[in-house]
């Protein structure tokens, strides 16, 4: 029997339709990220992500650029959203993330684009930075799983998630690529300006694995449910990828699929913090890895 996407057994019973309209419901006094901001989104009135009740898509596209399991000969469907719940000050992406790069589009449009993804060939519908509009994105899945969408959803999060809100997308997702970017609060603070970020961070991606468990691929490598970490490697050892790397080995999984990257850059606002304000080097990468190594990490991206 071919792949089923997890969302299309929820179609089925109504399930689908129901998580979408809590989501939308939540707008008008919106607690769907961690800030809990309590405006009503549905009247245009914007929290700290900047956005109404409607998605704003910067770009979309199949991505050759992903991990290999997501990209695979066919690329992976990359949909990136405007605007973000994070504050990230060295932010890649920051014309995205931080300014109104691209164009509002209704649930209906946002549809249309993962249905073209999927006659595209792409592997799976890559969702960029999600978490400030899971209402639309459910929306959209309605739509999408009716006229016959059945690639596995990937949420490709910052990773400061409500729990709260990953109970909606409980069996929708299919796999979950949160980043892990620091292990203390205080640079969460300083470097993304978010409260809590570790331990909020931490319970979102327990309940993920919870959810969706170590990653599996098909036997062409092609990953199809589970969990998939990334963390960026940040100068300095300002990450915490020690205490990262053993969090992972120790309260998620020493089988789970980790990225460890390393192309960071000090873009944006970077240079106004001296710790970050250059790239890493060599020797700061490898010790990265020897540390996953030793926390007994085995599966390490190697795109």
């Amino acid at each position: 029997m071919g792949f089923i996407a997890s969302y299309q057994h929820l179609l089925k019973n109504n399930e689908l339709e129901e998580r979408s309209r809590i989501a939308v419901e939540r707008l008008s006094n919106c607690t769907l990220c961690p800030w809990e901001c309590k405006i009503n989104r549905l009247e245009g009135k914007m929290g700290v992500c900047h956005t109404g009740k409607l998605a704003r898509v910067s770009s979309y596209a199949p991505h050759h650029g992903e991990e290999a399991p997501l990209r695979g000969w066919r690329g992976s469907g990359t949909i990136f959203f405007g605007r973000c719940n994070l504050r990230c000050q060295f932010c890649q992406n920051f014309q995205i993330s931080q300014q109104d790069a691209g164009e509002e589009l209704d649930s209906e449009m946002l549809a249309e684009i993962m249905l073209e993804l999927q006659s595209a060939g792409c592997h799976n519908i890559n969702l960029v930075s999600p978490s400030h509009v899971i209402a639309p994105i459910l929306q959209a899945v309605c739509i999408a799983a009716r006229c016959g969408l059945n690639l596995p959803l990937v949420y490709n999060t910052g990773g400061y998630d409500s729990l709260e809100t990953l109970s909606l997308l409980d069996g929708v997702i299919d796999i979950y690529m949160p980043d892990m970017k620091y292990a203390s609060e205080r640079a969460g603070y300083h470097y993304s300006k978010t409260h809590n970020y570790p331990s909020v961070n931490q319970a979102a991606v327990q309940e993920m694995f919870r959810q969706v468990g170590d990653l599996q691929v098909n036997n062409q490598g092609i990953a199809k449910r589970g969990l998939l970490v990334r963390h960026l490697v940040l100068p300095n050892e300002t990450a915490g990828t020690k205490e990262v790397v053993n969090f992972i080995a120790t309260k998620i999984s020493k089988n789970c699929y980790v990225n460890i990257m390393h192309q960071y850059r000090p873009t944006y606002n970077a240079r106004q913090f001296p710790r970050i304000n250059r790239c890493i080097t060599r020797e700061e990468y490898d010790n990265a890895l020897v540390m996953a190594k030793q926390a007994g990490l085995h599966r390490l991206d190697h795109s």
